[in-house]
């Protein structure tokens, strides 16, 4: 096969995969959620109101959403509880996607979908052997 040597690369492509993905979200999306401090917290916990109907706690759901952007890509991007850390924002994406594909919020699912399976692939494939986690 024409591309069977590229196999040998593979956990040089999961770290670029991870690396890449993983700092873009924290630095792109969960950092300055992080700032956002309370109000936008509540704003962003909110969502699952439009989407579910109720929401109990929206600051705290919102928090917490900002922290699996930001520090749970973190750990993907350096590959320490990448499965848990990736499901965590699989979930996360799966909310994100709902929320446009619901009108909650403006703009198109596309991104966080992409995401999503990203992130979903990894939780399957694991970090690679350039990991803390060490091909966990």
């Amino acid at each position: 096969m024409i591309w069977g040597h590229l196999s040998r690369y593979r956990n040089l492509g999961l770290l670029v995969l991870r690396v890449s993905v993983g700092l873009y979200m924290a630095i792109g999306h969960g950092w300055g959620k992080i700032l956002g401090g309370p109000e936008q917290w509540a704003q962003l916990g909110g969502v699952m109101e439009g989407i579910f109907g109720f929401v109990v706690l929206p600051t705290v759901w919102g928090f917490l959403a900002a922290v699996a952007e930001f520090v749970g890509a973190l750990l993907v991007t350096v590959g320490l509880l990448t499965r848990p850390a990736a499901l965590v924002l699989v979930l996360n994406m799966a909310v994100a996607a709902l929320a446009h594909i619901t009108g909650v919020i403006e703009g198109s699912p596309e991104l966080a979908l992409i995401y999503g399976v990203v992130f979903l692939s990894l939780v399957l494939v694991g970090p690679g052997a350039y990991s803390i986690d060490g091909d966990a």
